[in-house]
């Protein structure tokens, strides 16, 4: 599905299957600057809500994606940035649910809910994704880096608060990063905070694709070990899944023969192949994990190149 500003997918989504993306804000506009982001480093930290893109524009591509009779297990807030930021964005979720079947879900760091506002747009939502990567306001600076206004009491008490008010599900992200939340002490704190908040589900994930400013993931072995100091609702949600979107191969095809010729950015493939940037994020990380590409640093950006073959046609593990 090419063509559209604000929307991009459906994409192959480890915890939600397919699913079409809808991106509220600019890029990198959000209230953190988390060293892990894989989208890039933040370029406007804010807590700022208003029309961040207009609405009629969002509505529009939501229209035609519904009436070409799109498939799609959920349709998510997500992108390039906070989306609870955008001021508008109960407004939109009530007028998918009454537009369409497609459960809503909302891919959030979770900072705003502290805001009655900001609780009170997400009602209407199916299911909420939010995140809690620290147990320590120590780490929370570190691993966050939030807009000075957010605390980590102030995150825990709005995510506390939603959750006992939501009708619908919460699945907390807790991201782990080697060596800097990984430790004993910082998830006995997570422990005790997850507890507070109570979330439906707990999904455990680690860094997987190229991040903003560094970080090193968890092994699989060592993702599973602290699988039960979370608590019976923990799970580990950062191995692919195995769901592929409409296209997909094509669209795989496509990224491979054009990275092939030359080394490009993720901004670069975009315009060859008319895609959304965030969309190209997506598919970008699978291509990783399969070791079909191989990412390069040039100059503080990042491109990414074809992975070469070995003689015997295996791919170069090296």
């Amino acid at each position: 599905m090419g063509g559209f500003q604000y929307l991009f997918g459906p994409v192959p989504s480890r915890r939600l299957g397919l699913s079409l993306g809808v991106d509220l804000v600019p890029y990198k506009v959000c209230s953190y600057d988390c060293i892990y982001c894989e989208v890039g480093a933040t370029t406007i930290k804010t807590v700022e809500r208003k029309e961040y893109v207009p609405l009629d524009k969002v509505k529009e591509e939501l229209e035609a994606f519904l009436t070409s009779k799109g498939e799609a297990d959920f349709i998510t807030f997500s992108g390039f940035g906070e989306p609870m930021l955008h001021s508008r964005i109960g407004e939109l979720i009530a007028w998918i649910k009454k537009r369409s079947t497609f459960p809503v879900a909302v891919l959030t760091n979770g900072s705003l809910l502290k805001d009655p506002k900001a609780r009170d747009d997400l009602m209407m939502a199916d299911v909420v994704l939010p995140s809690l990567d620290a147990g320590t306001e120590r780490v929370f600076k570190i691993i966050n880096r939030p807009h000075v206004s957010i605390s980590l009491e102030g995150l825990v008490e709005g995510l506390e608060i939603f959750t006992k008010e939501f009708p619908g599900e919460v699945w907390l992200e807790v991201l782990l990063v080697k060596g800097i939340n990984d430790t004993a002490e910082e998830l006995k704190a997570l422990a005790e905070l997850i507890k507070r908040i109570s979330p439906h589900r707990v999904q455990l994930n680690t860094v997987v694709r190229p991040p903003a400013h560094g970080g090193k993931p968890l092994t699989k072995e060592e993702m599973e070990s602290i699988l039960p100091l979370l608590g019976p609702k923990a799970e580990v949600v950062v191995y692919p899944t195995k769901k592929k979107a409409k296209k997909r191969e094509g669209l795989e095809e496509a990224i491979v023969g054009t990275v092939a010729r030359r080394p490009c950015s993720r901004e670069d493939i975009a315009k060859v192949l008319g895609l959304n940037p965030m969309e190209v994020t997506k598919y970008l990380g699978q291509l990783l994990e399969e070791g079909r590409l191989e990412l390069v640093r040039h100059g503080g950006q990042i491109f990414y190149k074809k992975r070469p073959l070995t003689r015997n046609g295996q791919k170069n593990s090296s």
